[in-house]
């Protein structure tokens, strides 16, 4: 018998929004942690926000529908604001009810400048990676580190000279074609009028040269979860530069390791390494056309160096996440601070998908 296609909605439902979530849905387990580390950081929103005035949107909502940006790949705040209304998950996980009003979405980004203005992302980070360390997840010992690319939400056409002029007639039209052909561009004579932070930068001759910031991330071996990232601006030393500053970051002082590529045999690199009691467990560079590998058999004859050189391959899974869902392959912020608070936020995304993860198997592995 065929069914009807009529329908008939009662006049009252009983249902809370905890009965639309299926019990092993990823996420309940990724917001007990949120709710946890958000918890911690109810005296630092208590600084930022004023004690009388208009009620503001909760700092604590603004952070997981970030979080949920992340997650979901969704590309804009109005396209967030628009899912919250009628999407029972994301209501759920931002802790709204059914018949809560959903703000507008020019007030979400407003509200969200203030939490990026006080570097409120930074002490989130930290705090899920207390919470981490808490749990046994954290190595203390044995680290990596590795960098990427972050495309600039700028464009080629906007790199013009700093002294003013032009790179010459263009063509009519809003985005009309422009040749720089036999005319020399570099950053120092260059700067992009669209965001003035991002450096015209390639990272290897075989590719071209983009307009772009530099990610970097200090990943610890035992789980591979994010310790520590911050973007800086694109050039040949900053991979070397932000790793040390990383490094110096990792509280104790007993002896650690540290795993890279090829790109951070260097002696000045080395060098620092060992004067901060760090072994240096880099790719041997033997293929470059001047000088000899900083990393000989005194390193690589011990069995962890072989660990570290597998386990360092693991960052990238963490670029790899980031790129594809957390939309940092081109990030859509202008400004060194911003590009950095948007890269922490979503280091921490995935740690929490990758710590959810763990604890979720470990009690079934123990079984």
């Amino acid at each position: 018998m065929r069914g009807s296609d009529g329908m008939q909605e009662a006049l009252f439902t009983v249902a809370k929004l905890e009965d639309f979530v299926p019990s092993d849905h990823p996420l309940r387990h990724i917001r007990l942690l949120v709710n946890e580390a958000l918890g911690r950081l109810s005296g630092l929103f208590n600084e930022i926000y004023a004690d009388d005035g208009r009620p503001s949107i909760a700092p604590e909502k603004l952070l997981r529908g970030s979080l949920l940006q992340v997650f979901y790949s969704v590309r804009s705040e109005r396209q967030l604001c628009e899912q919250i209304r009628y999407n029972l998950l994301f209501r759920w996980f931002v802790g709204l009810a059914i018949d809560d009003a959903v703000w507008d979405h020019s007030v979400f980004s407003k509200n969200r400048d203030r939490l990026l203005e006080n570097q409120v992302i930074e002490a989130f980070f930290t705090e899920i990676m207390q919470l981490a360390d808490a749990k046994g997840l954290l190595s203390k010992e044995h680290f990596s580190v590795d960098g990427t690319l972050i495309q600039a939400w700028a464009s080629h056409k906007s790199f013009k000279p700093k002294q003013g002029g032009d790179d010459g007639p263009a063509g009519p039209g809003r985005n009309a074609q422009v040749s720089w052909k036999g005319k020399p561009r570099a950053n120092d004579t260059h700067e992009s009028t669209t965001d003035p932070d991002a450096r015209l930068f390639r990272k290897s001759d075989n590719t071209g040269a983009i307009l772009c910031y530099q990610g970097h991330v200090l990943m610890e071996n035992r789980s591979g979860l994010v310790v520590g990232a911050v973007v800086t601006h694109a050039d040949g030393k900053a991979e070397r530069d932000a790793a040390i500053a990383l490094l110096e970051r990792v509280p104790g002082t007993a002896r650690k390791s540290v795993g890279g590529d090829k790109n951070y045999d260097t002696k000045d690199f080395v060098a620092q390494c060992r004067g901060r009691k760090i072994t240096p467990h880099l790719a041997v560079h033997d293929t470059r056309s001047y000088g000899k590998s900083t990393i000989d058999a005194r390193t690589t004859r011990h069995s962890s160096y072989a660990i570290s050189q597998i386990v360092r391959k693991r960052i990238e899974e963490h670029f790899g996440w980031a790129k594809t869902i957390g939309h940092i392959r081109q990030t859509v912020y202008r400004g060194l601070g911003r590009v950095d608070q948007h890269f922490k936020l979503t280091m921490t995304a995935s740690n929490l998908v990758r710590m959810a993860r763990i604890m979720n198997v470990a009690p079934a592995a123990a079984a």
